[in-house]
């Protein structure tokens, strides 16, 4: 990172507050056609991002990614273009007797921001980056992207899909490893948002705190799967599974860990070994459909946490079909693998995961679960499986979560008119739908006071009136 770099940086982010002050909040007309200009690039480079993501990961399903990353930047800004009129609208509130009934009034009205940051990773480096465009766009902003360096050749079409439509007033993208991401925190945004690992989000938060730029953190952490002893077990293994085995479990919400009843573990690990039967019958290393871990230090770092675990005495059950040899292959590729037995010391008990190893821990009582959540920071997904509704309202109301999806996992930050964000550890502030606008959005109050003179008696010199409401108002 050079002082030019910085400069740079800088400089994109001087023109784009100059516009911002130069032209003022833009038109809904304007705003969907910036959202749409998005939208046309995406469709327009379909299969390039897929192929860029293939070539960034080894190898990544292109199904998954045309998926994931593509559909799924799609719906929010389709989502975001339907609904921002709606949201522009000022919202009355009430004005505060007797003036409400004297012709004054209250309201809120929604302003752009300005300039929004917006740090994105490599898991979902297409989708993490448009779908807070959306809101971005749709609450009137103009935004400097910085996507991640591991996803090189993903992180170059970024650049090329935006300047191909945008200015650099509108939105820009800029690219470069930790020392210009750094950088990028420090610039002096109306708003930042970052997604990524909580290690990071604390440099990225001091960085943005010496300009007091509000952020939005999307981060992780160790997000549960609670299985009741009510729940259909092929059900239950199928889901998890699919949401472990997607992007090889490289999500921020992917199942971290089960608990399940003494008594049905047994059954989970049988129904989990079928499921990959079914959705991967011929084998896993050669197969199109399964995702490699996107370079050598994460393969490491997972194989690592399995040594560990094995040394400290858990079971290793490796959900492998057709018995390939992952000693041998041109990428990444770890079997979907569950760890029984896990104990508190192993590392794949400490760390989030982000890969597709699957713990497997035990319960008598389900509050033996419960608590075992509740003494670890608090997840960014919790997941629940099972047909008794007092387990259900147990779990949901002595657990605090970002989010939760009961009888499936991850499936809750697909739905649009649902907030997605962690709290604690796993991120702070929200965004999808209307609570996206509102995240990037400065809710302007004001009040409208009325002609009549009927508060001149709150002026000095203060006399008899005065003194009589002010007494009425001091009582309890």
């Amino acid at each position: 990172m050079t002082s030019d770099n910085a400069a740079g940086m800088r400089a994109i982010l001087d023109v784009q507050k100059a516009a911002h002050i130069r032209d003022g909040a833009p038109s809904a007309e304007l705003r969907i056609d910036r959202i749409n200009r998005c939208i046309s690039q995406l469709v327009k480079y379909q299969r390039e991002i897929c192929d860029a993501l293939a070539a960034d990961f080894g190898h990544r399903s292109k199904d998954q990614s045309a998926f994931t990353d593509i559909a799924g930047s799609l719906a929010p800004l389709k989502h975001s273009r339907a609904h921002l009129k709606k949201w522009m609208k000022p919202e009355k509130r009430r004005a505060e007797f007797p003036l409400n009934l004297l012709g004054a009034g209250a309201r809120l009205e929604f302003q752009p921001k300005g300039s929004v940051g917006i740090i994105s990773p490599w898991n979902f480096p297409v989708q993490l980056t448009f779908a807070p465009l959306a809101n971005i766009l749709a609450a009137g902003n103009r935004a400097m992207i910085k996507p991640s360096e591991f996803t090189e050749a993903t992180s170059a079409l970024i650049e090329r899909m935006i300047a191909e439509v945008f200015d650099e007033s509108e939105i820009a993208v800029v690219t470069g490893g930790p020392e210009v991401g750094a950088a990028f925190s420090g610039l002096p945004f109306d708003h930042l948002i970052f997604t990524g690992a909580t290690s990071i989000a604390h440099h990225v938060m001091r960085a943005a705190s010496e300009n007091l730029v509000p952020v939005t953190l999307e981060l992780g952490g160790k997000s549960p799967v609670i299985i009741g002893r009510s729940a259909d077990m092929d059900k239950t293994a199928a889901r998890v599974m699919a949401g472990k085995t997607m992007n090889a479990g490289q999500i921020c919400l992917a199942p971290d860990y089960v608990i399940a009843p003494d008594e049905r573990v047994g059954e989970f690990v049988e129904a989990a070994r079928r499921s990959i039967e079914t959705m991967f019958p011929s084998g896993l290393k050669d197969n199109d459909d399964y995702t490699s871990v996107i370079n050598q230090r994460h393969y490491d770092r997972l194989q690592g946490y399995l040594e560990d675990a094995r040394s400290k005495g858990a079971e290793i059950v490796e959900l492998n079909p057709t018995g390939d040899a992952f000693e041998q292959q041109p990428h990444h590729k770890i079997p979907p693998t569950l760890i029984l037995n896990p104990s508190s010391d192993m590392d794949v008990m400490k760390d989030e995961i982000f890969g597709p190893l699957l713990p497997v821990k035990s319960y008598h009582v389900v509050d033996e679960a419960v608590d075992y959540i509740n003494a670890h920071d608090r997840p960014l997904g919790l997941y629940y499986f099972g047909s008794d509704k007092h387990e259900e309202r147990r779990i949901l109301n002595a657990t605090t979560s970002g989010g939760v999806t009961v009888n499936d996992v991850i499936f809750h930050v697909g739905q649009e008119d649902l907030p997605f964000g962690g709290i604690g550890p796993s991120g702070m502030g929200a965004y999808h739908g209307r609570d996206g606008f509102l995240e990037f959005s400065h809710r302007k109050s004001i009040f409208r006071q009325t002609g009549f003179e009927i508060l001149s008696f709150l002026r000095p010199p203060y006399g008899k009136m005065f003194k009589n409401q002010l007494e009425s108002r001091l009582k309890d």
